[in-house]
């Protein structure tokens, strides 16, 4: 299996190791059969010293067996959040497009289902490994009694193993469905957690959602997780069934046949009885391994970022006078829709706002801008010189932003993530009115409990920290209220200029356009600026030009 593989390459030493381990508890619970049928069965020792003896190697066997089963459950884990921050770290690493594609709903599924799975699998790994070798060292010891034996019990559980390994392939084909299932519920959740406010308002469309989406998406996981226990609790009793056969049959074999004498025979069935745990045990493993392979491989089909383990730091540039995108064209996937191409100049410490109805393409104008989008052609310069296409860390670095759906982060961060200025952001709390909404310990917010307009001046506060040249701020305003709105225009957005601040504000409020150094409108994928009676026109009216 490629999981298997991928461990023996990431640990191969400490493979090797456990599985010196794990030929030891084997060869030492074949050694204490031996023992039993040589000093007990065969031939009586009467000696003190058989039961210290016997004790002995009891202990020894539990104590290598847990000694092995200990060391590759720990080498699991090991292998499980190594794959785990792998997964994280690619995630910080994909491009933003790429992430939106996938939803966060499936990745959340990858990062708690996928992974559940393959931990899982590698708690139960051990009783997999200890069934095949106690079967492949128990049938080299029971060759040695004999032969013929041997091989009439070898086909038995041949055909056992055979049936448990067809019940196990239907567990393997409904393992695999119900991982596309368990996306689709994740959707039907966060459809009810993100929408639980429209639901409780509008009962038809919670029950829409129900019944339609969640109730049809749960039945399926249920038909599916019915069948693969079905399958695998078959498995199992074949299992069960066919190791109780397989000691008839040797007693069989070895009265009626002739074959051996009882002493073989109660050997035999003693050895089969000490393999039928750890058959079991392997058989009920295997499906939890198999589950683990379809989790791994679903992992693999998000095409993530590859893993690198360092955070290179970006390029600084501290000089910069201008920002330019140069025919810049960026168009999604999935529809005909396109920006550009974009030409637009940016000089240092500008204040630029921004206009432009619904689907016009601001927010992707303003993820190009970022460098969170990369165009499809076209070329961003700063200073004259083309930012390379392989290093967008450094370009990223000019920005902070506070985007429409912003996410509050619980501790501020200043430059090169060292710990935010304490002058600075005293400074601006009191300008964002929140020094006594604001519990700070540290450098850590201790209270995200706040209304929307309140996240949105906290989000401020963290770009301002972040102290970066360049501020993008997408319908910051939207959610203030009236006062702190001309505050925000009239007051904050000077302040910023006067800190050397180039701003570059999405805004529909025409009221304050005055503001703007410049004015630039969105329409239809392609960016103009307005000047003159068109600039004159939209501070009066802005909601006409939309229509």
């Amino acid at each position: 299996m490629e999981l298997l593989i991928l461990v023996w390459r990431q640990y191969r030493w400490p493979f090797i190791s456990v599985m010196a381990l794990s030929l030891a508890s084997a060869a030492l619970g074949i050694g204490l059969i031996a023992f039993i049928n040589q000093r007990l069965i065969e031939t009586v020792d009467t000696t003190v010293m058989v039961l210290p003896e016997f004790l002995g190697l009891l202990l020894l066997l539990m104590v290598v067996t847990l000694g092995s089963q200990l060391a590759l459950t720990t080498l699991g884990h090991h292998f499980v959040y190594r794959l785990r921050s792998e997964f994280i770290k690619r995630i910080l690493d994909t491009h933003v497009e790429r992430i939106e594609q996938l939803g966060s709903a499936s990745l959340l599924a990858g990062l708690t289902s996928d992974i559940r799975n393959i931990t899982i699998a590698f708690v139960r790994l051990p009783e997999l490994v200890q069934g095949i070798i106690l079967t492949v060292g128990s049938a080299a010891y029971l060759a040695m009694l004999s032969t013929k034996m041997l091989l009439v019990t070898a086909i038995w559980m041949v055909v056992s193993i055979w049936g448990g390994f067809v019940l196990v392939a239907r567990v393997y084909q409904h393992m695999a469905t119900l991982r596309e299932t368990e996306d689709k519920l994740y959707n039907d959740y966060q459809t009810v957690l993100e929408g639980r406010k429209e639901l409780t308002l509008n009962r038809e469309r919670a029950e829409q959602i129900f019944q339609q989406c969640y109730t049809p998406d749960a039945k399926e996981y249920r038909h599916h997780i019915i069948r693969a226990d079905t399958f695998h609790l078959s498995a199992v009793n074949w299992s069960n069934i066919m190791m109780l056969g397989a000691i008839g049959l040797v007693f069989w074999m070895a009265n009626s046949l002739g074959w051996a004498d009882t002493n073989v025979a109660a050997t035999y069935s003693l050895t089969l009885l000490f393999l039928r745990t750890p058959l079991l045990s392997a058989v009920g493993a295997l499906p939890t391994l198999l589950t683990a392979q379809v989790a791994f491989n679903k992992l693999n089909k998000f095409a993530l970022a590859p893993y690198k383990p360092d955070f290179p730091q970006p390029k600084a540039f501290p000089d910069w006078k201008t920002l330019e995108l140069r025919n810049v064209v960026f168009h999604y996937q999935d529809n005909a829709f396109s920006v550009g191409p974009i030409n637009l100049t940016i000089h240092r410490g500008e204040l630029l706002f921004l206009i432009g109805g619904n689907g016009s393409g601001k927010s992707t104008l303003a993820m190009l801008l970022t460098g969170l989008y990369q165009p499809q052609s076209g070329t961003i310069l700063l200073d004259g010189q083309p930012i390379a296409a392989g290093q967008p860390e450094d370009y990223r670095k000019l920005f902070s932003a506070v985007f429409t759906d912003v996410w509050l982060f619980d501790r501020l961060l200043g430059p090169q993530g060292k710990p935010a200025n304490p002058a600075l952001v005293e400074k601006w709390l009191e300008h964002l009115k929140m020094t006594h909404k604001l519990e700070l310990n540290d450098g850590r917010i201790l209270n995200l409990k706040l209304s929307k307009g309140q996240k949105k001046r906290i989000a401020l506060l963290l770009a301002l920290a972040e102290e970066r040249d360049i501020i993008l701020l997408d319908e910051w305003a939207a959610d203030q209220d009236p006062h702190f709105r001309r505050e925000f225009y009239q007051v904050l957005l000077p302040l910023m200029q006067e800190m050397g601040k180039t701003i570059f504000a999405i805004s529909h409020d025409d009221h304050y356009f005055i503001h703007a150094d410049r004015l630039l409108e969105m329409r239809n994928g392609q960016l103009t600026e307005l000047t003159g009676d068109e600039r004159d026109a939209a501070s009066r009216d802005a909601v006409a030009r939309t229509a």
